[in-house]
């Protein structure tokens, strides 16, 4: 009966048509990055009627669930692609090693994480960006996030895992059923148990939980492709230094997250508490969009993984000019709506004046860049799927470092507020002039190996 199984979910991942396949592992990945949104959109929404200095606090601790992200993602796709290129040899024992060894490797390094984090709670959130009125709020919300560290990771590397084997569907439900948890919890423990931000990240860190139960639950009990046994952790092999090769693009854009974060943070604190809480909503609604840019991608990656695998050139190419052209549309009809609705969007989340007067504006320059954003993500994630490390660490450089750090720094001294407001659509624009040429590269490459597979026939 599982061999049967695996043996279906083969065939759909390598011959179903392409098109058809990427839009239903699209469907669940999208819901999947929502899903990480609304975990912060809901914090955010209900803690900011708290007031300006409390909504800015979840901001600062984004910072932190960044670091998490990072590690949890550098694991998970790590993990993923290895195990999507196995499966596309039929390679199952190998594939069920490296989850293993993947699960083993998070859970370690997210306690080191946690362990230094709630020792030094002030300096890390002073560090993030807290300022005196801001750092009480961040101080508690950051505990709770802490104490729940080790569970958060754990569940985005099963749930990428879950992504790379074809079964995205499992892995949103675990997710889904946390974040409607988190949501109804939000208002219960906040304002009917009258704990106030306290309550916010209670409800947080007891949701991921519980989805870190579930999503656990379904590799145990043989839903999954890959097993998890401790026997099959390989902490000193060469299984390691791969995960970490692959995961690295994935460290660079979440640490990198972290690290642009910070800098908004602390460059929008020249403009007070409404700056700093207006560019973290701005942050909050336009992860929306391009979550669901990213979702897209990340269905992309498991059609990538097995094609690649399986040296099945044509397919991969189908999949990728297919995913580059979807997103974009999607992209840009997003884009649209919610940047001539900015104020509207930003009202939602509070209804402070000034917040509003420097969101808006923001969100509507943001909006206008994220257009130019998939041809470049879809390049950096294939490369990944493939286990070109190097082509893929650097791509995933760019948008959150190498061009938005100098812009960050400088903008702001140069043309003020506006400088804050708009570093973050200029970086995406450079980012896919310098990424243009990796992506015709990868066209031309797939061209001349479908050539030679043809050649051969």
């Amino acid at each position: 009966m599982a061999e049967n199984r695996k043996d279906a979910q083969y065939n759909k991942m390598m011959y179903s048509p392409v098109h058809k396949l990427i839009v239903a592992l699209s469907i669940p990945t999208i819901i999947s990055m929502m899903v990480s949104s609304i975990y912060n959109a809901a914090d955010t929404y209900f803690v900011g009627r708290l007031g300006t200095s409390a909504s800015a606090a979840t901001g600062i601790v984004f910072g932190l669930m960044a670091v998490l992200q990072a590690v949890g993602f550098m694991c998970g796709h790590g993990s993923g692609s290895i195990i999507a290129r196995y499966l596309g040899r039929k390679k199952t024992k190998e594939a069920s090693v490296v989850v293993s060894t993947g699960l083993a490797l998070v859970v370690i390094m997210t306690l080191v994480i946690t362990v230094l984090g709630l020792i030094f709670i002030d300096p890390m959130m002073r560090l993030l960006g807290a300022t005196p009125t801001i750092l009480p709020y961040a101080r508690v919300y950051g505990r709770c996030i802490l104490a729940a560290a080790p569970f958060i990771t754990a569940s985005f590397l099963m749930n990428n895992v879950l992504r790379y084997e074809g079964r995205a569907v499992l892995g949103t439900t675990g997710l889904t059923i946390g974040a409607l948890l988190n949501i109804a919890g939000d208002p219960f423990l906040m304002f009917k148990c009258h704990l106030s931000i306290l309550g916010a990240g209670l409800s947080t860190a007891l949701s991921q939980v519980i989805a870190f139960g579930l999503l656990f639950y379904f590799f145990l009990s043989g839903r999954t492709t890959t097993r998890l046994s401790w026997r099959w952790v390989r902490l000193k092999g060469p299984v390691v230094l791969e995960i970490l090769a692959v995961g690295m693009p994935s460290l660079c854009r979440q640490g990198l997250s972290t690290v642009s974060t910070l800098l908004l943070n602390l460059a929008a604190a020249g403009w007070g508490d409404a700056a700093i809480s207006a560019m973290s909503i701005v942050n909050r609604v336009t992860f929306m969009v391009f979550a669901v840019v990213i979702g897209i991608g990340q269905g992309l990656q498991p059609v990538a993984g097995f094609s690649y695998g399986a040296k099945a050139w044509q397919r991969l190419k189908s999949a990728f000019v297919f995913t580059v052209s979807l997103s974009a549309c999607v992209a840009l009809a997003l884009a649209l709506a919610v940047g001539l609705n900015a104020r509207y969007v930003v009202g939602l989340f509070i209804d402070d004046p000034k917040v509003i007067a420097i969101a808006a504006p923001a969100l509507i320059y943001q909006c206008a860049a994220l257009v130019v954003t998939p041809p470049f993500t879809m390049t950096n994630m294939t490369y990944q799927s493939a286990g070109i490390a190097g082509k893929a660490t650097f791509l995933a450089l760019l948008r959150n470092g190498l061009c938005f750090i100098p812009l960050i720094l400088i903008l702001p001294r140069t043309i003020g507020l506006l400088g804050v407001q708009i570093a973050q659509p200029v970086s995406d624009v450079l980012t896919f002039v310098i990424a243009l040429p990796f992506t015709l590269a990868l066209l031309r490459s797939l061209n001349r190996r479908i050539g030679e597979t043809q050649a051969k026939k």
